[in-house]
């Protein structure tokens, strides 16, 4: 019987240890700032929901919680830096679309993977992408769009945030599908694209829905359809990709906070349990609805088994769109 419990005892041992070295470990945490990686420059869909969040979620931590910009490499370079951090809780992704189900596909050898590399702990929401053209453009509604792209002799250059960007899959997918002749040009972010979009140095782009809500009010742009399944609520007279007869067109760019894999547990719950108070806040969640996000709650578990749905639904996309890396 003796030797019995010290048998199960010794057994025991790493695993009580681990989780003592774990709950050490988020009695100190966080003991310095946090650090939050955007795979792109300011201005896109994930920039807005990592400065929107981070104020909150450094009073619940007790830190501060500095956003930082990494971009480039089809947005592979700030989810690279994630994957190959120290996984003590300091250094989080604002994961979403482009790293995570786009670029990997670019890649015959990836830099990470998208499952086993991270540890997805908080979806925020995703928002859709539009289609959005200079108000030059002699064109007022989708079909008017694509009557005018056949005619042109050349190619239509549209923009979008970066190589690998969900806008610039769905331009290659819209170009195919709908039998347009058109040429990606990819921006370092959707800031400087959107920048010359309203200067009319390009005509065309796809982009994310929020930051083009007030240039469409304003006149500045015109949207001509919307990438979401059903009509969004912030512009509810704008069309969608599936009512006018592109439905392989649905894509809404995800947006939620990962670490690297390995994490411990008892910083994770810490962490989990700071980020669902901050998506919880009734003026935070006003003001990504605002935006165009369509908010959601999810667990680590699902949000990883919707990484992988979406990652498998887009390869193919991406290696027949003819973009690589």
């Amino acid at each position: 019987m003796i030797r019995r419990r010290q048998a199960l005892a010794l057994a025991a041992a790493p695993w009580a240890a681990s989780l003592a070295a774990s709950r050490a470990h988020a009695q100190g945490w966080p003991a310095q700032a946090v650090k939050l990686v955007v795979t792109f420059p300011p201005g896109g869909a994930s920039d807005i929901v990592a400065r929107l969040i981070a104020p909150p979620l450094a009073e619940r931590l007790g830190q501060a919680v500095v956003v930082d910009n990494r971009p480039g490499g089809a947005a592979t370079i700030g989810a690279a830096a994630v994957a190959r951090a120290q996984p003590d809780g300091y250094t989080l992704l604002m994961s979403n679309s482009a790293p995570l189900s786009i670029s990997p596909a670019l890649f015959d050898r990836p830099l990470y993977d998208p499952l086993k590399s991270f540890r997805h702990l908080a979806y925020v929401g995703d928002v859709p992408t539009v289609l959005a053209v200079h108000p030059s453009l002699p064109v007022n509604d989708f079909a008017g769009f694509v009557a005018w792209a056949r005619a042109q002799k050349d190619p239509v250059p549209f923009g979008s945030g970066g190589q690998a960007s969900v806008g610039h899959i769905v331009g290659e997918l819209l170009a195919q599908k709908a039998g347009l002749k058109m040429m990606h040009v990819p921006y370092k972010g959707a800031g400087p694209m959107r920048s010359d979009l309203l200067g009319g140095q390009i005509k065309v782009a796809v982009d994310a829905l929020p930051q083009n809500l007030p240039l469409r009010k304003s006149g500045q742009l015109r949207l001509l359809a919307v990438t979401a399944a059903r009509r969004v609520a912030q512009a509810p007279d704008l069309p969608t990709v599936v009512e006018l007869g592109h439905p392989e067109l649905v894509a809404e760019n995800f947006v939620g906070v990962s670490a690297p894999a390995g994490l411990p547990a008892a910083v994770e719950q810490a962490l989990l349990r700071a980020l669902n108070q901050v998506l919880a806040l009734p003026d935070l969640r006003g003001k990504l609805e605002a935006q165009g996000f369509e908010l959601e709650a999810r667990s680590p578990e699902a949000f990883a088994a919707f990484i992988q749905e979406q990652a498998e639904r887009w390869a193919p996309v991406v290696r027949a769109s003819g973009a690589k890396l």
